[in-house]
């Protein structure tokens, strides 16, 4: 008996250390638990969130800015007049989104790629998430609108004169259920100035974030500061509301760009919010599904 009891417990005492060595060799494999839904939409007001398009999705945006309230009643406070931006945004996978847009301000084209390459753990092993966003723009405006002056013969004005770019870093931290904050580092190039004095690179750090104000509301603000900035330029300053419903978010919001490019509403943003310079804007989406889900795909009940 005592031999048996001395086998069993030196086979248990074993079998214990090779369990907590299996835990040991694990560890570094344990799938880590995300934070989700830093912000509610894929764009912050003007500029990108740090949220992604999912993986298969087609997401087709209506952004749309009126008219500065400084107009008053005669222009029925901004009402009268409008820019907009149409744009589809695009999944690759869970990591990339693409997307492609036209705007009728400089009647601009623009096309970007935004890449994850950190992203924020319940337990703050990765205590914020970084994502990259790069893309171009190019006007088709005529070359007498760009440069504000007839051209004169033999003068030429090439294609590359109309090519704008940026990049941008965004860094987000979703610090509660409440309170999300972003900062984004940028800088915008332009391939032709108007002036010698005007520089082709644009600096600038936005700031932003969303205070949840209930379960379907929040609170948004965006900020971008100006290092380097071209003639007769302001700082793009937004405030607004996001609001969800049913499946859909609905952005409105109080802003003194009417730029939805990087490069119009960080640097070519020209009227005041002290002056009245504001107008109302909103963004809405609806989103199809392109390609469907694993599990879905190979689920029988082929519901969607």
């Amino acid at each position: 008996m005592t031999i048996l009891s001395n086998t069993f417990l030196f086979t248990y005492g074993q079998g214990n250390k090779n369990d907590d060595l299996s835990s040991l060799l694990e560890g570094d494999s344990v799938v880590k638990e995300y934070t989700y839904g830093a912000f509610k939409t894929t764009r912050l007001i003007n500029g990108h969130s740090i949220e992604n398009t999912g993986k298969g999705i087609l997401d087709f945006k209506i952004s749309h800015r009126f008219s500065p309230m400084s107009g008053g009643v005669h222009e029925f406070f901004g009402l009268d007049g409008a820019t907009i931006r149409l744009g589809l945004d695009y999944g690759i996978n869970d990591a990339i989104t693409i997307g492609v847009g036209r705007s009728s301000l400089f009647k601009e084209y623009d096309a970007y790629v935004k890449t994850k390459i950190l992203r924020q753990t319940v337990k703050d092993e990765i205590p914020l998430s970084l994502s990259y966003v790069g893309g171009m723009s190019v006007s088709s405006l005529s070359s007498d609108q760009l440069l504000g002056r007839p051209l004169v013969s033999p003068e030429k004005y090439p294609f590359s004169n109309r090519l704008f770019f940026f990049n941008q870093l965004l860094i987000a931290r979703k610090f509660s259920s409440i309170f999300t904050l972003q900062l984004m580092p940028t800088h915008v190039h332009y391939n032709f100035v108007n002036t010698i004095a005007e520089p082709n690179d644009i600096l600038a750090l936005g700031a932003g974030g969303r205070i949840k104000l209930n379960k379907r509301v929040t609170l948004n603000l965006e900020y971008y500061h100006q290092f380097t900035q071209l003639s007769n330029t302001t700082n793009s300053l937004s405030v607004g509301f996001d609001i969800e419903t049913g499946g859909h978010v609905f952005q409105l919001h109080f802003t003194n760009s009417s730029g939805m490019t990087e490069r119009t509403f960080i640097a070519q943003t020209t009227d005041k919010w002290g002056d009245g310079g504001f107008r109302f804007g909103f963004n809405i989406a609806r989103v199809f599904t392109v390609v469907k889900p694993e599990e879905f795909k190979n689920s029988k009940n082929k519901i969607w």
